[in-house]
């Protein structure tokens, strides 16, 4: 398989002035194609720099892909820094140049004369016609290995991504005889910890290989394989999420695209069960689900603001479900002191259950993982109630 690293460019990244999502969705479309995705670097715009750093990854990958730089003014220097780095001239191309001058007429304007500095690419590089923007883009090849240059702007690197790239590395590296796939198993009630201890010895297997995520309340289990068809990826993929259903159960609540909101909302239709949702401690609104328009889910108002503890919580709930006996009501409180407290209660369906939770991490993750665990205990009681009403009917 092919090896790939990217290189983002611009000081407007390393100062955290704007968000680096090209990487991002470079690193995932190459991944779904088969390309490995060696390192993601990015650097400022300092020609010697990016030409070094272009120089080392053609030691290591087989494609080089930046993003940016490619504009019209003296701090665009990815041109210059990617012909130093291959030791070749920057050349003026016609062709180019008419392409800036018509597009620049489509927009009713002329180009100014720094816009000829676009019109330049490093010696016998291959030009991509950039129809979304003004900066031509280009590709470069040196010792069987490829450097290609796109614009920073997401809209035309996405564009010129998948009509000029894409193509254009299948027909080098015969793309379609490998994919990589990849499937996530949700897990919540559990740390990144423990469950490192039980699959450990799965985290070491090159191929599927099998990876952790912790997130405020929940981790993420990846399995990602290479394989020569979807076919393939799926029958070293599905052995490994059968083992991991083995050792972790119902700790693992979803799949790839599943939320635990969505688990939720979905068990609550099951049992034709309203939920009443009392939240309480919260400086901000806690948006336990996405939407609020959902029949069988009412929060109620007015939201108390205020610190209560679990005494008063359970009353509260007991009040509202003896005033909506038909309906399943969850209180979650927060108390914020010499650490974060979490309340949770709830009545219905002929039960109650209460718990409370203690949290240590970042305070500005508080309010996800409060989220998290409060949706992780109303799945936990909603499939109770299903599995007693399924064993009540056999």
């Amino acid at each position: 398989m092919p090896t790939l690293e990217i290189i983002t460019i611009g000081t407007e990244l390393l100062l955290g002035e704007i968000t680096d999502t090209n990487s991002t969705y470079i690193a995932r479309t190459m991944r779904d194609h088969g390309i490995d995705i060696y390192r993601i670097t990015t650097i400022g715009d300092n020609p010697n720099r990016i030409a070094n750093t272009i120089k080392e990854g053609l030691q290591r990958a087989d494609i080089i892909i930046t993003t940016g730089g490619l504009g019209p003014t003296i701090d665009d220097p990815t041109r210059q820094a990617v012909a130093d780095a291959v030791g070749r001239q920057l050349v003026f191309l016609d062709q180019l140049w008419e392409q800036i001058v018509e597009r620049y007429k489509n927009f009713g304007r002329k180009p100014t004369e720094n816009n000829r500095r676009q019109a330049y690419i490093p010696e016998n590089a291959i030009p991509i016609h950039n129809p979304v923007g003004t900066a031509p883009c280009f590709i470069v090849e040196q010792d069987s290995k490829f450097i290609i240059s796109l614009p920073g702007v997401p809209q035309e690197m996405k564009h010129l991504l998948h009509h000029d790239v894409i193509p254009f590395l299948k027909q080098r590296f015969q793309l379609e005889a490998h994919i990589i796939k990849a499937a996530v198993l949700h897990v919540a009630s559990m740390g990144e910890s423990v469950i490192d201890e039980i699959i450990a010895d799965l985290e070491g297997k090159s191929n599927p290989t099998v990876g952790l995520l912790a997130h405020p309340g929940q981790v993420d289990i990846r399995i990602t394989a290479k394989a020569s068809s979807e076919q393939e990826a799926d029958q070293l993929i599905i052995p490994i999420i059968d083992d991991l259903y083995q050792r972790l159960g119902d700790n693992i609540y979803g799949r790839d695209n599943e939320t635990l909101d969505s688990i939720v909302t979905a068990l609550l239709q099951e049992n034709n069960l309203q939920l009443r949702v009392i939240i309480a401690g919260f400086e901000e609104e806690l948006r336990i689900f996405p939407s609020t328009n959902q029949a069988n889910i009412i929060f109620i108002d007015p939201r108390l603001t205020t610190p209560i503890d679990m005494a008063t919580l359970t009353k509260i709930v007991a009040s509202e479900y003896m005033a909506f006996t038909d309906s399943l009501v969850f209180g979650i409180a927060i108390n914020i002191d010499d650490h974060l407290t979490l309340h949770l209660a709830l009545q219905g369906a002929g039960e109650t259950a209460s718990v409370t939770r203690f949290y240590g991490g970042p305070i500005q993750h508080a309010q996800i993982w409060a989220k998290h665990v409060g949706l992780e205990f109303l799945r936990r009681y909603l499939k109770d109630i299903k599995g007693g009403s399924e064993r009540e009917t056999k």
